[in-house]
């Protein structure tokens, strides 16, 4: 019995079940820390115990950093979609639309969600490999030997200013997205553009920017958050710093998709 549990552990089936079992509860345990940071990080916003110097600097950080790659990616993506959407609009007569739907697209979803892609891969890998690093050459054990509480110092700044300027990247990239939009429809389908204006002028609404922004805000405090927890449960030295970071952007790519659905399922069905 004990040679059969022997050659059986030495399987490729036991192997695969423990690789398994390992990530269930990886899975489990990482979605606990967030749950357990995401409090913590509420108790210090509610009593206000807020490191506001770090808190603009973390704001400068999310917001011009990562700007120039989200106005390119949106801008690009709406240029794309805008030469094949334009032409086949007007062969069907529906030249008067195309400003609508460009509108609805990149304020709806687009926007947001391209957005907050470029932004994982910049600020939020950013953010998990330095608090990473942090870990692992023990500069948090030092910070807690100063009484510098880490959740505090480390994780409240970036989540708040995720929740504050996340919603401004994306209003900047969805009016840049919805431009390039207008001059790509031109291009391709000589769409005038008093046309295009006035029928973005028509096909956008209040609700839809108010749902973007709130979109846009829990986006943000998202992708901080995931980052940071990811950061902080590193360990193993510089591999580890490495599998932190992909773990950031495997969960916030994740997260953001998930909320997006659940926001359109409260506001739009």
């Amino acid at each position: 019995m004990n040679a059969f549990l022997n050659l059986f552990k030495q399987s490729a089936t036991y192997n695969l079940y423990r690789l398994l079992i390992k990530e269930v509860t990886d899975f489990f345990e990482t979605l606990g820390e967030m749950g357990i940071r995401l409090l913590q990080v509420l108790k210090f916003i509610l009593k206000g115990e807020l490191h506001w110097r770090k808190i603009i600097d973390e704001c400068s950080r999310f917001a011009w950093d990562s700007l120039p790659i989200t106005l390119s990616i949106v801008g690009m993506s709406c240029i794309i979609i805008s030469m094949q959407l334009s032409p086949e609009m007007v062969k069907q007569g529906g030249e008067k639309f195309v400003g609508a739907l460009m509108a609805l697209v990149v304020t709806r979803e687009l926007g947001a969600i391209m957005a907050g892609f470029a932004i994982i891969s910049m600020i939020g890998s950013s953010y998990a490999s330095e608090i990473a690093t942090m870990r692992v050459t023990e500069q948090i054990d030092a910070l807690k030997v100063l009484k510098v509480n880490p959740i505090r110092y480390l994780f409240v700044p970036k989540v708040v200013a995720g929740f504050i300027m996340m919603p401004i990247v994306v209003v900047i990239a969805s009016l840049f997205g919805i431009i390039c939009g207008g001059v790509a429809a031109h291009l391709s389908a000589h769409i005038s553009k008093l046309n295009y204006i006035s029928s973005v002028w028509q096909g956008l609404f209040v609700k839809d920017i108010n749902v973007c922004i709130l979109k846009s805000a829990l986006f943000g405090a998202a992708i901080s958050l995931i980052s940071s927890c990811c950061g902080y449960l590193a360990y193993g030295g510089a591999k580890g710093v490495g599998i932190a970071t992909t773990k950031a952007v495997v969960w916030s790519f994740v997260a953001i998709t998930i909320i997006d659905y659940l926001i359109a399922l409260i506001f739009f069905f």
